[in-house]
């Protein structure tokens, strides 16, 4: 999180799609959330979270990410800037199960973790202050390499995207030229913003992790430029980048590169979101599914659903209690709790949500049966 403002209502459009409806409890089909026919705007269905975690406020909770144990159990680790550590709860039930590293620059410690993400065995960790990413092994959380501090300068966010031949990650890096004279960060200039996002191509021989720079990534255009950056993903079936533009000044909204780093031209979310672009992750359902997004309110977080192919809103809803939202993930994989999968969040810096994605689908008539 760079900044934020408080939260209010957005608009949504009706997914044309995949399959079949999800339903209620009931055995009716849910409906979407209702439209506000006086302003034209649609108001955003609130969901019950299913489960919120231990709070801990001293660790500055920021991003989370998830994996499944061989037996079928799943973790859900997080970052914890505050404290220098990763923090790994039940993911079906919000439980603390315990804190992982420490202090410092050696393998295994850390320094702001921040971007956190899980591909295969491998667990992937942005250290901002430490201007490095740091790749573990699970379910041990041993220490298997670090590399970036050449280049890196003031990273935040990430995606990883495995490939036949290893991984390309992508990390965001959001430096800035100092601040003001009342404390505000100063931008570098357009012509600078080249590098706002680094690219790696990483390989794996066992427990050998090799990672190579393959491109700087940075728009300078006025309309594509990445002025401050933190969440990304990607579509490699799209051939879509997507970052989000947390310069509250100039946008919030999403900027649509390609994998290959060149600015599209495209951009959204700018007429929905009211407060700070944030978290950013992907939904699939065979060959469609939905962006998911965060919008940073301060007293209460709303996820806005795009479609994956037109980017146009799906729905939006909000929970009964998350609020000021930094990093999301989706976990698309069953498990006992989730049958459909989850969509967890980060609460108020303080700890993480769920929420059951049978519950969403139902609240935003989407499928839950998709095809090939």
């Amino acid at each position: 999180m760079h900044r934020s403002i408080l939260v209010v209502a957005l608009a949504t459009v009706l997914l044309a799609g995949c399959s079949r409806p999800a339903t209620s409890e009931s055995g009716r089909a849910a409906g979407p959330a209702a439209t506000d026919l006086a302003s034209g705007t649609r108001a955003v269905a609130t969901i019950a979270e299913a489960f919120l975690s231990p709070m801990t406020p001293d660790d500055n909770i920021d991003s989370p990410a998830s994996w499944q144990t061989p037996d079928g159990k799943v973790w859900l680790i997080a970052t914890a800037k505050a404290t220098d550590k990763l923090v790994v709860y039940d993911g079906s039930t919000g439980a603390h199960l315990r804190d992982v590293g420490s202090t410092g620059t050696a393998l295994g410690q850390f320094d702001r973790p921040n971007g956190i993400a899980v591909v295969d065995d491998l667990l992937w960790i942005v250290e901002r202050d430490n201007r490095r990413v740091q790749v573990l092994s699970l379910p041990e959380f041993r220490p298997l390499a670090v590399f970036g501090e050449r280049e890196l300068r003031k990273p935040y966010g990430l995606w990883v995207d495995k490939r036949s031949d290893g991984y390309t990650l992508y990390v965001t890096d959001s430096w800035v030229d100092g601040e003001d004279a009342e404390g505000n960060d100063i931008l570098p200039p357009l012509a600078e913003l080249d590098k706002r996002v680094r690219q790696y191509h990483v390989s794996r021989e066992g427990d050998a992790i090799s990672a190579q720079l393959a491109a700087s990534i940075g728009d300078t255009s006025e309309a594509g430029a990445l002025r401050v950056v933190e969440s990304i993903w990607g579509d490699p079936k799209n051939d879509r980048l997507l970052i989000a533009e947390e310069d509250e000044t100039y946008a919030n909204e999403f900027k649509v590169y390609t994998l290959a780093g060149r600015f599209t031209g495209a951009t959204f979310g700018r007429d929905v979101f009211k407060a700070q672009a944030e978290g950013v992750t992907l939904r699939t359902c065979g060959s469609e599914g939905w962006w998911i997004t965060t919008e940073q309110g301060k007293g209460r977080s709303v996820f806005h659903l795009f479609d994956r192919h037109t980017l146009k809103p799906v729905g939006a809803f909000q929970g009964n209690t998350v609020a000021n939202t930094d990093g999301i993930w989706s976990m698309q994989q069953p498990s006992a709790r989730f049958p459909q999968g989850a969509l967890y969040a980060v609460h108020d810096d303080q700890g993480v949500v769920a929420f059951d994605w049978q519950d969403i689908a139902g609240q935003l008539s989407l499928p839950l049966e998709c095809g090939a």
